[in-house]
């Protein structure tokens, strides 16, 4: 599938802040409102998401599309096309010390906050103030972001790399269901012999399927022919496990490219993350559409960067994240590994994240599919009657944003 007429602002125009806020206002705001307060609250984002314009599509271009990052953000270097050339001869110890290397220069170079960048929910934030303010309204009445009003969303995903991994995948899903959870685990169909009775038992039990990646080689997207010979081999891969989700390896992505996949949603983006090979972010802490499919952005530090990378032997970034999506009605979403969950460390981080989330328990808690649809039919309709599970919020403007209420 092409990119749509009109190239890559195409992909993120169902992005609109009306589409996201869905303010219940008689009558409702006229698009000269919406751009008005867009443009005013423009200066919330960074600069370099800005200097392209302050419209609307060019902002969304820029935040959504990653577009702030250049045009040629998502086009692998030489230097990394021949560094997953020659992975497979390295040791696994080599590697692991490559991306410790890497990782001062990442942090230095990286222009986005992390763990945690606030600004373009600051700016969703500012631009139904401006709204309000615009319309001499101290509150409105809008769709709450999740079903019966829970402050947030809460996903667990896994990415099952190795056949190793595979086999300690029943563990993992023990685990996740010891405390009430039910997760997606993404396998990678060309790398490994797929276990199928284990697949059908995961299904079975409540978990979800998707497909993650082809081969996970790193060479996916080396050129858009090469994807696109892929992506057929992947749409079969998807259709045989009754698949609707996909994740990139190695969080490679080309949105235009991705089209070409028959999914419902994606994983393969993030909000902020200075460690990827292909680093930036969306900003998003919320899903949204990418042409035709909803991305599922990441929004927790994925597991090897917390314990591998930085060393840490407690959840507390998961969780000090957590209590800031939950501030702004968002979608915590983990991606956790079994290939890494098989190390004892790892697993206790892990647990004990589950542990400390399983007190909380005011959150929604679904699988990938479900919080995709959902979110897609938010985005269709303009009275909570049409949609199961939708109810009113309240957002009010007294000279700042109060916390949105629900009734």
């Amino acid at each position: 599938m092409r990119t749509p007429a009109g190239g890559m602002k195409d992909l993120y125009r169902g992005n609109t802040p009306a589409s996201f806020w869905k303010l219940l206002i008689e009558p409702a705001p006229s698009q000269a409102d919406w751009d008005h307060a867009v443009r005013a609250a423009a200066c919330e984002l960074p600069e370099s998401a800005t200097a392209a314009g302050t419209d609307s599509e060019t902002l969304l271009m820029s935040t959504l599309g990653e577009g702030q990052f250049g045009s040629d953000h998502f086009q692998l270097s030489t230097l990394k096309r021949l560094y997953y050339e020659v992975k497979p001869l390295m040791p696994r110890r080599l590697s692991r010390l490559m991306r410790q290397v890497h990782r001062g220069s990442a942090e230095r170079a990286f222009p986005l906050g992390w763990p945690i960048e606030l600004r373009y929910a600051r700016f969703q934030w500012a631009i139904v103030g401006h709204l309000l303010q615009g319309l001499n309204r101290p509150s409105a009445r809008y769709i709450e972001f999740w079903p019966s009003g829970h402050p947030y969303a809460f996903v667990l995903t896994h990415d099952v790399e190795t056949e190793e991994g595979q086999a300690y995948v029943r563990a993992v899903a023990d685990l996740d269901a010891a405390y009430g959870f039910r997760s997606s685990f993404n396998f990678v169909p060309e790398r490994y012999p797929l276990d199928r009775h284990l697949i059908e038992e995961l299904r079975e039990r409540g978990f979800e399927i998707g497909v993650h990646g082809l081969k996970h080689d790193g060479k996916d997207f080396r050129s858009r022919a090469e994807f696109l010979r892929r992506a057929a081999r992947i749409n079969h891969h998807l259709r045989d496990l009754g698949a609707v989700g996909f994740r990139a390896p190695l969080t490679h992505r080309q949105p235009a490219w991705m089209q070409s996949l028959d999914i419902e949603y994606d994983l393969s983006f993030f909000d902020t993350d200075s460690y990827e090979p292909m680093s930036g972010g969306t900003m998003s802490l919320w899903p949204y559409t990418i042409g035709r499919f909803v991305e599922l952005p990441y929004t927790l530090v994925q597991d090897y960067t917390l314990t591998a990378v930085l060393k840490h032997t407690t959840p507390r970034l998961w969780l000090e994240k957590v209590d800031v999506i939950r501030r702004y009605s968002g979608l915590a979403l983990l991606n956790v590994h079994p290939d890494y969950l098989r190390q004892p460390r790892v697993q206790q981080v892990y647990e004990d994240f589950l542990t400390s989330m399983r007190r909380r328990a005011d959150f929604w808690h679904a699988l990938p599919r479900e919080v995709a649809r959902w979110w897609r039919a938010r985005g269709t309709i303009s009275d909570t009657r049409e949609l199961d599970g939708a109810v009113e919020g309240t957002i009010a403007f007294n000279g700042h944003l109060s916390q949105l209420t629900g009734t």
